[in-house]
This record gives structure tokens, sequence and C-alpha cells, in this order.
């Protein structure tokens, strides 16, 4: 869904960026204190994840595919502040280094694409946890029904920002319809990819996982071997969830590893088809005013590395080259971020005079 420059007039686009200036300032004081040092070299890993993620369209339906967005599975993972920076840090790198969504339009998607659905799905989730019993399952159930609503809300943004400034003279009507119709199927395939990924993370590691903070579930004994509810006068007695004996070392290079090999190599195998903006840009008229990327000329344009020939080869690289420069980038925001709220709680020094 990254917005090209030409399909949102300037006003409109320098408002959406004002916009997004705002929410990202708000969002790095507010990441203070969603980041300890456990989870801000996580939240760099998840920025590249979702970039990885995101070079994976799959196939929807009438010659269309879909992508991670990746705003519900940022905030679930790493806090709704923290889930911002990660996407607009991704939008960033894809904007300038690889001429995907325009640069004049990254207000646009940065409020499309990182604060919408960032919002929406983190809301949402809070509000089905809370109704749900506290396990480790609710936490996956509302991980996957938040991202599922997620994406026709940013769609719905997009059509909203359209209304107001759109380039050219298509019915609104058609454009809702368009767009949310598509992206309802899309959201399928993003609450799967959420929902999988916070499973696995809260497996292993639910103190890592930021909506799981607080989880709890009932003490189990072994019976006839198998597992049952310990007796109690009022119930069962609720006890932390247990966390594996591993280090959140070994968590990263795992996450890291998979997220290179996801853009180093299954890229290559991912749908070629437009996504759905695309989709509907092309058939309702959208796209007539389009304009050339800024940095169409850029070595790893269109997720290919100049002069290499081989599609495979250049598709690969350049997915290995997104995820390192997405890691480091993401990391280094992410521990500022981190030391800041280190020296803002440190004492000061003061001089006592008599």
């Amino acid at each position: 869904m990254h917005v090209p420059d030409g399909f949102i007039n300037a006003p409109t686009s320098a408002v959406t960026g004002v916009v997004a200036a705002g929410a990202i300032a708000v969002s790095l004081r507010g990441a203070r204190r969603e980041l300890d040092e456990r989870t801000a070299p996580l939240a760099g890993l998840v920025a590249a994840f979702i970039f990885a993620v995101q070079m994976l369209n799959f196939p929807v339906a009438a010659g269309t595919s879909g992508h991670l967005l990746g705003g519900a599975l940022a905030a679930i993972l790493v806090g709704p502040y923290t889930g911002v920076l990660c996407v607009s840090v991704v939008l960033l790198m894809q904007g300038i280094l690889f001429a995907d969504g325009g640069l004049t339009a990254l207000g646009v998607n940065i409020t499309d694409m990182a604060i919408v659905t960032t919002v929406v799905a983190y809301a949402l989730f809070r509000g089905l946890v809370k109704v749900l019993p506290r396990t480790r399952r609710s936490v996956t159930v509302a991980s996957f029904v938040a991202a599922l609503v997620s994406v026709p809300a940013a769609a719905l943004a997009f059509t909203l920002l359209y209304w107001i400034g759109g380039t050219t003279d298509v019915s609104i009507g058609k454009v809702a319809t368009a767009m949310i119709g598509v992206h309802v199927l899309i959201g399928i395939g993003e609450a799967v990819i959420t929902a999988l990924t916070v499973g696995a993370v809260i497996a292993v590691r639910p103190d890592l996982v930021y909506g799981a903070r607080g989880l709890q579930q009932r003490l189990k004994l072994r019976v006839n071997g198998e597992l049952v509810d310990a007796p109690g006068a009022p119930g069962p007695e609720p006890v932390p969830a247990p966390v594996a004996a591993r280090s959140h070392r070994k968590v990263w290079i795992t996450g890291l590893v998979a997220s290179l090999v996801l853009a180093g190599f299954v890229s290559f195998y991912a749908s070629a088809n437009p996504d759905g903006l695309e989709k509907v840009a092309s058939d309702k008229g959208i796209d007539e005013k389009a304009e050339e990327h800024a940095n169409a000329d850029s070595p790893l344009a269109d997720y290919g590395v100049e002069d290499i020939t081989n599609a495979r080869i250049s598709g690969g690289l350049a997915g290995v080259i997104g995820v390192g420069v997405t890691v480091v980038a993401g990391t280094a925001v992410f521990w500022s971020v981190r030391r800041r709220r280190s020296d803002d709680a440190s004492p000061t020094n003061t001089e006592t005079t008599v």
C-alpha cells in the first residue's frame, strides 16, 4: 500500500507530513517507557523482519497480491509507540534506498501504514485481551483479529486522504468499495502472519512480547501423565507464565537469520501481481498523474541491485542489504531512545552550599 508521488496533492501531503512528524516525536517520547535493555535490540529486529516480510507479496484475488503492513505486529511485540517508529524506519529505508513509496508522499505513507495500523490494531488488541481469558492462546487470537482489522482501516484512511486531496477525478464511492474490499482479503494474510509470529515468540519468550506482559496462567500439576489445574480453596492460584531458559540474544539471532532467509531467498518466489493499491489505482485511474520516484535511479531501486542481471541474485542481495540496513538503523534509533531514558532516570549531581 505504498503511495507513490502524484496520487495525493501537495497541500494534503504537507499536512500528513506534519501529522507524521508530530506522531514520530510523540512516539520517541513514548518509546522510552516501552523499551528496556532486552526490548531495544528486539525493536530493531522487528523493523528488519517487517521489511523482509513486506517483500513477500502473496496472491489474493483477480490478479492482485498483498503484503504485510506490520503495524499490528510491531505494536503487539514491542509496544504501540515503538511500533510506530518500527514501521516508520521501514518506510524511510524503502523510500530512500528502494524507490518504494514516494518521498513527497512519505507523510501519507507513515500516517496510513504506521500510525493508523498501529493505533487501530493496538486499541482493538487491548480491548480483546481485557475480555478474553489471560492465556497465551487469547493473546494470539487477539493478535489475529487486531491485524485483520488494521488493514482495511488503513485502506479506509487512504480513501479519506484521496477524497481530500486526490489528483484525479474518480468517484470516491468506487475507490472506497475497491480499496476496502481487496484489503479485507489482504487483512486475512496480515492476520495469519501476525498471529503466527506473535505465537512463535510468546511460546518461547512471553516476557519479550509487550502485549503479553503480565500474562498469567493457572498452576498445573501432572496427574497420571496429564496436566490438570492444581486444587485450591478459591480456585487455582495464578502464577507468572514460565520463561524458557534462553537468552534474548538467541531470539535476536534466530529472528535475524529468519529475516535474511525470507528477504534473500524466499522473496524470489513472491507473487509478481500488483498489490491492492496498485491494482485499484490501475483499474480506477487513480494513477493517471503518478510521478516517477525521485530515487528511481537508485542502485537498489525496485528491490534489485544495479548491474546484476541474474534476477534471483539481484533481488536476494537487495533483500539482504535492506534487512541489514534496516536492522542497523532501527537498532541505532531504539538504543538511542533507550539511552536517553537511562540518562533521564539517572540522578543529577547537585552541590550544597552552606
